[in-house]
């Protein structure tokens, strides 16, 4: 039986769908991530944005505390790192937080983590 191999990235990666706002070049998008780390996301836009344009991101991040729901905003700065043009339409895009304050990337880590193994090393 293989072994899974082991993740590369040193910041944890979840395929988790969370409401992203980008702004861009006077656009704005409201869309839904594929995955997310605490340095960047994933997700699929409508309209092509080349890589390296600077972008503001806002991420919702629907948290349980409680017994109570509600949703936290993370707001930073990002960078795209990626755009593919996808055959069915619009386009994949990679977004690097590059200006994130570390409160900020701490909540994007922090619910990350409740989803990660236990015992993972």
């Amino acid at each position: 039986m293989k072994e899974k191999p082991a993740e590369r990235r040193l910041h944890p990666r979840i395929d988790h769908a969370l409401p992203i706002k980008i702004a861009a070049n006077g656009y704005n998008f409201s869309t839904s991530t594929e995955n997310v780390s605490c340095v960047g996301a994933y997700c699929h836009l409508d309209k092509y944005i080349p890589p390296f344009t600077r972008i503001a991101v806002k991420v919702v991040l629907p948290v349980t505390s409680a017994g109570k729901k509600r949703n936290i905003d993370v707001e930073c700065k990002g960078v795209i790192v990626r755009s593919i043009d996808e055959n069915k339409g619009g386009y994949n895009v990679a977004v690097f937080f590059n200006g994130i304050q570390e409160n900020q990337r701490k909540k994007i880590a922090e619910y990350i983590s409740q989803f990660l193994p236990k015992n993972s090393l």
